[in-house]
């Protein structure tokens, strides 16, 4: 069995403070498939290693939600 690992980009928007990250890394490190999850406060980026047969971006962008903040796959 061979997993695939994709690299997403998401913008996020709302971050008011540094616990945003926390709150955010925590809600899509909890989806299976997800192997790394960096939450850039400045930018308002998330860059989320996963296994898209497991989380899709879908599930990456709802997990962002149920933090309290809206996200969308970055086009770049």
């Amino acid at each position: 069995m061979t997993t695939s690992t994709t690299h997403t980009v998401l913008r996020a928007e709302g971050f008011t403070c540094p616990s945003c990250v926390t709150k955010i890394d925590k809600q899509v490190r909890r989806l299976d498939g997800v192997s790394a999850v960096t939450v850039h406060f400045a930018s308002g980026r998330i860059e989320i290693d996963h296994d898209p047969t497991l989380a899709g971006v879908p599930a990456l962008v709802d997990a962002v939600g149920r933090a309290g903040y809206t996200a969308r796959p970055a086009t770049f």
